[in-house]
């Protein structure tokens, strides 16, 4: 195996499993809410220091050997097929590693504040970690059979911590929806596994390490399968998993009800872990797309189409959260736009900037609803820029990130995103990323507008947050403003060395300058249309588009109407009533009841007590068995 053995790997996963095992098993009774608190902080925190040491051990290593690698045990022997338990940590697994124990630890921070005299507040930190530990072990996987265990455990622990305040029926269903939803996509991961193994074996190759896969992924290329290149058809069942985890089209219908879990949950959802869980795998087998040029295309349009129609969503949405939750969506197509245009690495700087002003942006509406007792409908806020003056001043440095504002982080991933989808995507995916951009700054500022500007309707009144909660967001503001300009030429090199940068398109100036002025248009259209007076006349004159879009275009009605109600008829109708109580009930196990029962008595009354009956009985069985032999 290549790589150098570095046993401090696997103390980044041991921290937060053990956070996850003293809040589980001691909880609340053994430990109290304040000693749960610190608990679950410290070990993302030690995880935290754990990644930064290994991250500086990598950058000592020349930049053509840094792979570190920690094998525990043989995971599956199986004749010549092994899968060994090991971590790989490479430039792409760092900064991921980094990304998600750093803002793990701040959204962790906040949660003591926010979920402070919670009924299940240590239970929450224990699902907390446990999310954490589950996306560690998705990132530091060194084969795709453990990335497939981290996969499936940040979808159960999306279930758990969605679905947190399981007595309020609308939340356990949306942790259902996220749960069952997610099931979906990962059929299709789990199929491109298998294929992925079998074609393999068939050539000699029992080894499933992402060294190995790399190595011997060509020998793929002359296979077809269902008239499909094997490259082709394995990236487009591996792609069907991450539109589930990564909230993309057909998908992503179960991300904006995952706002049905505490507020910080929505921030770790979408910023730090699962739904960048598509976008790292994608990455990660960058060598298996490249042999599959028609499943980029198929990435590049899906992540254009999703980046578009969740924008369009988001312009109208009434609920703070909801509107964050489709620009997340938004966002992740925007990610999706740069891994089909073959930036990968594009890809993971936007990743790495989106985790720091989404995840301000999602405390900063937390610290909202917990000014406002709860209240998420922006339309009864307005005027928080005097009641929650450090939550404004936050929100609007995430604000000004996202909407592409030139100097702050989204502004760098952003730019570089459509400069490489240019270049490779075509000028019409281009002008859709550039569309998209505008309608970021649209729905950002007017959720700023009407959230902290507007003058509020009615009486009640906000607070300003605990330190508890607004330190972390002051941290993530600091990385908003700044991280892009820090990263944009480090990661770059980290990840590709030796690459040619960004800015070195000759249309790189004119691309820059027309989507800084679509964002700069949406912004000021914001101020504009936010107005009453502007925002009734739109409403009146377009009332039919407005309802369309505010009600999300009707998909989940669609979904209901075309598959769930389908799938319900099918299984009462045919499933229940037919197969398990008409052939399984009453004809398998009823009717050999009933079978035996009716044998019983009819052999019953054979047994009369009379010898001549039982002679006559046995002569003719005699007589048959004779028979039979002659």
């Amino acid at each position: 195996m290549e790589g150098n053995y570095y046993p401090l790997l696997k103390w980044i996963l041991a921290a937060p499993l053990a956070g996850f095992a003293l809040n589980g098993l001691l909880g609340r009774k053994f430990l109290g809410e304040k000693a749960g608190g610190v608990i679950g902080c410290l070990a993302i925190f030690l995880s935290f220091v754990f990644a930064a040491m290994s991250f500086g051990d990598l950058l000592n290593l020349p930049a053509e050997h840094r792979l570190l690698r920690d094998t525990l045990y043989t995971w599956i022997s199986a004749g010549s097929f092994s899968a060994d338990a090991a971590f790989r940590f490479d430039p792409l697994a760092a900064v991921m590693a980094l990304i998600v124990t750093g803002v793990s630890f701040l959204i962790h921070l906040y949660s003591t504040g926010y979920m402070k005299g919670d009924a299940g507040y240590n239970r929450y930190f224990a699902y907390l970690n446990l999310f954490v530990f589950f996306m560690l072990a998705l990132v530091l996987a060194d084969n795709p059979l453990m990335m497939f265990v981290g996969w499936e455990g940040v979808g159960l622990c999306s279930y758990l911590l969605i679905g947190f305040w399981y007595e309020d029926p609308e939340k356990a269903s949306a942790g259902k929806k996220a749960f069952i939803t997610n099931r979906v996509g990962d059929a299709g991961f789990l199929l491109g596994l298998m294929l992925l193994s079998a074609l393999l074996a068939a050539n000699g190759v029992y080894s499933m390490d992402f060294a190995s896969l790399e190595k011997h992924a060509p020998l793929l290329t002359s296979v077809t399968v269902l008239g499909l290149g094997a490259p082709t058809l394995i990236c487009l069942l591996l792609f069907f998993g991450a539109t589930g985890k990564s909230a993309q089209f057909p998908l992503y219908v179960w991300l904006p009800d995952a706002m049905a879990g505490p507020t910080p949950v929505s921030a770790l959802i979408h910023a730090a872990t699962m739904v960048t869980a598509g976008v790292y795998m994608l990455a990660r087998l960058h060598f298996l797309y490249a042999l599959a040029p028609a499943a980029l295309d198929v990435v590049l349009v899906t992540g254009c189409f999703t980046a578009f129609f969740a924008a369009v969503i988001a312009l109208l949405q009434k609920d703070i959260k909801k509107v964050l939750a489709y620009s997340t969506i938004s966002q992740l197509g925007y990610m999706f736009m740069a891994a089909g245009a073959g930036a990968f690495s594009a890809s993971v700087f936007h990743l790495a900037t989106h985790a720091f002003f989404k995840a301000l942006l999602f405390l900063g509406a937390g610290s909202v609803i917990h000014g406002m007792s709860g209240e998420q409908d922006m339309f009864k806020m307005g005027g928080l820029r005097r009641q929650m003056p450090l939550t404004f001043l936050l929100m609007a440095a995430g604000w000004l990130a996202i909407a592409g504002v030139p100097g702050l982080s989204g502004f760098y991933s952003k730019d570089l995103i459509l400069e490489r989808v240019f270049e490779h995507g075509g000028p019409l995916a281009w002008g859709v990323g550039v569309l998209t951009a505008g309608l970021t700054a649209f729905y950002t500022t007017r959720l700023l507008v009407l959230t902290f500007l507007r003058e509020r309707r009615g009486e009640a009144h906000a607070h300003e947050s605990p330190l508890s909660m607004t330190l972390p967001m002051a941290a993530l503001a600091l990385l908003a403003l700044a991280g892009g300009f820090l990263l944009k030429d480090r990661l770059f090199a980290f990840l590709e060395p030796g690459a040619v940068p960004a800015g070195h398109n000759p249309h790189a100036a004119r691309l820059m300058l027309i989507s800084v002025t679509a964002g700069l248009t949406g912004i000021a259209g914001a101020f504009l249309l936010t107005l009453p007076k502007a925002a009734n006349f739109l409403k009146n004159t377009m009332a039919q588009f407005h309802s369309v879009v505010y009600h999300k275009f009707y998909v989940d009605e669609l979904y209901g109407l075309v598959i769930i109600k389908p799938l319900k008829l099918f299984s009462n109708k045919v499933l229940f009533q037919l197969v398990d109580a008409g052939l399984i009930d009453n004809l398998l196990v009823n009717g050999s009841a009933k079978a035996s029962y009716a044998a019983g008595r009819a052999l019953a009354k054979v047994q009369n007590g009379r010898l001549d009956s039982y002679a006559l009985i046995f002569a003719i069985g005699v007589a048959l068995m004779l028979f039979w032999v002659i």
